[in-house]
């Protein structure tokens, strides 16, 4: 019997990684009925067919399994170093899954080491010491995890209405506009780090780290009022880890380009590039030991061969709240990713690309940049804001966000040919009324 199911056993192993069946020799017939339950009851029927037949059919022969040995009265009663052993292999979601199950693994999953991994290997930027020091400041990587995973959803985009959008309220002066606020209300740039990773499927190809906003030093009047925007490969941070280029090549999973004349027929790399793609942009304000992810994970658009043939501009981004800093209420977070082929299949060199921008701007309803001090009232209002793990959530913000814009833009062209259709009937009125009175 023994030989049987461990035959049994070996064959879930292939058939899903979970460490659950990986563990089976550390564990009896009867506590395997428990961890089988429990992973049954958390692991998605789509991951393997085969897994859903077996799981299945261990549940059917389980009474055979309880006749031959003593049953477990209940999760707790196993070894609390094992279930550990467990948890830290698995990932966030499912981690946070199984610490709803029951209170053992709920309080099991409390360990900051469990989710320190959990942050890890889904930001490579977390394996630094600094930023170790800094998410342990901002209340641990359990905390940290819970505000950067999900993303950013602003469902409060109004609809349009152009006369409500440019009646400014009455109690707002220019100085509140242009954000003139008194000094205890000031944020320090120096507060906010940047934490970057860029992954091509699946596998991090960049990570930096930016600590502070760049030349918003000194509180100085040109930060605050030109446009806001950072590109963070121009800067290093304070160790100089952030040098070196990232490239791409056909050993990260590009395809051979012949020549930018056959990439311009047929886009088979730019298909790679807005497939493959992944972008997680984390601000952390230490201050108010509060973080968020300002980009949307996956690319919500971008541009082939532009400004140059070589050229490919991927866009991520969210929307963002700006109720009481901005008159239009809602702006939007532009993260920008440049690539340029450097080489191609013709030139007897393998396909290989290079990162030269990765930079974040905001822009209101009307495309205008925002300036460096509102930028910060905006980033620091955007930490507490609402978010979803749902990525469609997100994708319907933005979305809605630019139906929103498209109707303005429609709309201040409308005003614009009326503008015009009457300057142009005013000077002919005016012409013949010139002449009618000179006859």
């Amino acid at each position: 019997m023994s030989m049987m199911w461990q035959n049994f056993y070996g064959r879930l192993k292939k058939t899903n990684n979970n460490i659950v069946f990986g563990c089976y020799p550390l564990l009896q017939s009867s506590q395997l009925c428990i961890l089988f339950h429990f992973h049954f009851a958390t692991a998605s029927v789509s991951d393997s067919p085969l897994l859903f037949f077996f799981l299945c059919a261990f549940t059917f022969f389980q009474s055979v399994i309880a006749m031959s040995v003593a049953p477990v009265e209940s999760i707790p009663s196993l070894s609390s170093d094992l279930f550990y052993e467990i948890l830290r292999r698995l990932d966030g979601a499912t981690l946070a899954s199984a610490a709803c199950t029951c209170a053992a693994l709920c309080s099991i999953s409390k360990e900051e080491s469990l989710w320190e991994n959990v942050c890890s290997s889904m930001w490579p930027s977390t394996n630094r010491e600094d930023v170790k020091s800094l998410i342990s400041s901002v209340g641990g990587f359990r905390k940290f995890y819970a505000d950067s995973f999900p993303l950013i959803v602003n469902k409060d985009v109004m609809e349009f209405h152009h006369n409500n959008y440019f009646e400014y309220p009455d109690d707002w002066t220019e100085a509140e506009y242009y954000g003139d606020v008194i000094e205890s209300e000031s944020i320090s740039p120096s507060n906010f780090v940047s934490i970057v990773d860029i992954r091509f499927k699946e596998k991090p190809i960049c990570s930096k780290v930016l600590l502070g906003i760049p030349n918003a030093n000194g509180y100085d009047d040109w930060f605050y009022n030109c446009p806001f925007q950072i590109d963070i490969l121009t800067y290093a941070d304070s160790e100089g880890n952030n040098d070196g280029a990232v490239n791409l090549s056909i050993s990260d999973g590009l395809p051979a380009i012949t020549s930018m004349e056959r990439e311009k027929k047929d886009g088979k790399l730019w298909k790679e590039l807005s497939n493959g793609l992944r972008l997680s942009w984390i601000v952390v304000n230490r201050k108010i030991k509060q973080a968020a992810n300002l980009s949307s994970w996956f690319p919500l658009g971008g541009q082939r061969h532009w400004p140059t043939d070589n050229d490919f501009v991927v866009r991520f981004g969210s929307i963002l709240p700006a109720e009481e800093i901005l008159p239009c209420q809602v702006v939007e977070c532009i993260l920008i990713m440049k690539f340029r082929v450097v080489h191609t299949e013709s030139e007897g060199i393998q396909t290989s690309l290079k990162l030269t921008e990765l930079s974040m701007q905001l822009e209101d309803m009307e495309g205008a940049h925002v300036n460096g001090r509102n930028s910060l009232h905006i980033l620091k209002k955007a930490l507490s804001c609402q978010r979803s793990k749902n990525y469609g959530d997100a994708l319907e913000s933005c979305h809605m966000y630019s139906k929103v814009q498209n109707e303005l833009k429609k709309e201040k062209m409308r005003n614009e040919n009326r503008l015009d259709r009457l300057c142009i009937l005013s000077g002919i009125a005016a012409f013949m009324t010139f002449w009618y009175c000179v006859l």
